[in-house]
């Protein structure tokens, strides 16, 4: 088990002296929340080496160690973190003729879809509008409903994952299919391993660019009709995992709980599974909205609602 010691911590800035570590960043800003208190450790590697070097450098002394995309789907602690936050800020990649893009992790799926699309190659335009890097997009098996009656099924990034490069819970680096990472609906391996993701390869096709920009038009009204806008009204998306045939936010609005609000964390709404931020929410305001919709929900429906977020650090 990792353990934290002041000796620890000081040893680990040495080791990654190249990345100019920095002490008790705050970690609000780097999450779409905007909550979260500050790291002891916080490092930004911008390449796969850089990277893998950083996380096994906090394995090797023992520190508890997290690596951060765009800081989706997680809530931090006001406590902030107790170790090494590696802000994973690696972008490179590298196209080909026949449609084989290599994309380390770090890389910013908003900026992947762009230049795709500008390319020819689809496969990406229908996660437009979600924020995510590349790495948390296959953490979690990104995917959209999408919205037009020809093609209404659920996309999935899986769909055209071909490989990625890991750092694995052993320390070596390795490249892995698909049966390794063992898609599901919003689950990977990479939820029960120690991995970490390094680069992507993905198997995109050619198609035209207009088709794919209109994709994304209906795709970017969609998602801006029932959710949020994160420039607005901070939040982590989705607060509780899905209920097949009931559908979680469903049961929320059916307790009458869109618009209650803890301090400055309110239930949105527009879609009562995602908690807002105000301007002000602490961590300790989202647990105390999260507990009482749970407990709503389960006096009223007997469901039990399971929270979909990550909650990183201490609270």
């Amino acid at each position: 088990m990792s353990t934290l010691t002041p000796t620890a911590l000081t040893a680990l800035a040495a080791r990654l002296q190249s990345l100019q570590p920095k002490s008790d960043v705050v970690l609000a800003p780097y999450t779409t929340f905007r909550i979260g208190g500050p790291a002891d450790l916080f490092c930004e590697p911008s390449s796969t080496n850089e990277l893998a070097s950083a996380v096994l450098a906090a394995r090797e002394l023992e520190v508890p160690y997290f690596v951060l995309g765009l800081g989706a789907n997680i809530l931090v602690g006001d406590r902030g973190f107790r170790g090494l936050v590696i802000r994973n800020v690696t972008s490179h990649e590298r196209w080909s003729d026949d449609g084989k893009l290599w994309v380390e992790s770090g890389a910013v799926m908003r900026n992947l879809i762009a230049e795709s699309v500008r390319r020819g190659w689809s496969g990406l335009e229908h996660f437009v509008g979600i924020p995510s890097t590349v790495g948390g997009a296959i953490w979690q098996n990104l995917h959209f409903l999408s919205p037009a009656p020809e093609r209404e099924r659920t996309v999935f990034i899986a769909e055209v994952f071909d490989s990625c490069e890991i750092l694995s819970a052993e320390g070596t680096r390795e490249t892995v299919d698909s049966d390794y990472v063992h898609f599901g609906y919003d689950d990977t391996v990479f939820h029960h391993r120690a991995d970490i993701v390094l680069a992507v390869n993905f198997a995109l096709t050619k198609a035209d660019s207009n088709a794919m920009y209109r994709v994304m038009q209906e795709n970017l009204s969609w998602r801006g009709a029932r959710h949020p806008w994160l420039e607005i009204n901070p939040s982590a998306g989705s607060i509780f995992k899905k209920i097949e045939g009931v559908g979680a936010g469903r049961l929320i609005d059916q307790c009458g709980m869109k618009g209650f609000r803890v301090g400055d964390a309110q239930i949105s709404h527009i879609h009562a599974n995602i908690v807002i931020n105000l301007g002000h929410a602490t961590a300790r305001d989202v647990r105390e909205l999260i507990a009482t919709a749970q407990r709503q929900v389960e006096e009223k429906f007997g469901h039990k609602l399971e929270p979909e977020i990550g909650f990183v650090g201490e609270f």
